[in-house]
């Protein structure tokens, strides 16, 4: 394989795990996700909540939706949006 083949694999699996990697990151950061859960609290409604910043995920990086998958690695969701680029 050569570099050119490996960037392409690797930011496409990349771009594919981003929301759930994003989710992840929110847990394993104590600030956010003490923020996290505030804004849940002050929201009411965890999937409003996850959907939206699902949603703001696939706008900041000027995504496209892919296949949905229902097995994240966060414990935050319950399934998420792969992305490819646009």
């Amino acid at each position: 394989m050569n570099l050119q083949d490996f960037k392409e694999k690797a930011l496409t699996q990349f771009t594919q795990e981003i929301t759930d990697l994003f989710f992840c990151y929110i847990e394993d950061d104590e600030d956010l996700m003490h923020d996290y859960l505030r804004v849940i609290g002050r929201e009411g409604d965890l999937d409003t909540t996850n959907q939206k910043l699902g949603e703001a995920v696939k706008s900041w990086f000027k995504l496209e939706n892919g296949e949905i998958n229902r097995e994240p690695m966060s414990k935050l969701i319950e399934s998420y949006t792969e992305h490819i680029k646009s």
